[in-house]
């Protein structure tokens, strides 16, 4: 797995929305934001799938799972892409139940976690979408 280091952390956590990109059973491709995404450790990211939509059925359906996070203004970011579990009834839906609740949000069909496998860069420059780490 690729570590996420609290560099990683720390810059999702202040940049918000993420990207994430699914694709259905015909090679479509799915652009959204997502606000939830979160660092559950440092293998894996997760969000609150609110709405259970075209994402969420991509998932479901085996779709690979890409996250982008990004600061315009500071011309950084990083990608993400790794494999999905999709959580909706154990230890990890439970505890983002009561954090949705706490929050005041919708309450999440499902808490996608993706184990990261490579981290890429995003970032202007001559590193621009090359890997930083890789499983």
């Amino acid at each position: 797995m690729a570590t996420i280091t609290p560099e990683i952390k720390a810059f999702i956590e202040n940049n918000k929305p993420a990207w994430i990109t699914t694709v259905d059973k015909n090679g479509t491709l799915d652009l959204g934001p997502k606000m939830s995404l979160f660092v559950l450790d440092e293998h894996h990211l997760a969000y609150h799938e609110r709405t259970a939509g075209q994402h969420y059925r991509n998932l479901q359906d085996g779709s690979p799972l890409v996250v982008a996070v990004a600061n315009l203004a500071e011309k950084k970011g990083y990608r993400f892409r790794g494999v999905v579990t999709l959580h909706t009834d154990d230890a990890i839906y439970d505890e983002q139940v009561r954090v949705a609740q706490a929050n005041g949000t919708k309450v999440p069909a499902a808490i996608p976690v993706l184990e990261v496998t490579e981290i890429q860069d995003l970032s202007s420059g001559p590193n621009a979408g090359k890997t930083i780490d890789k499983d």
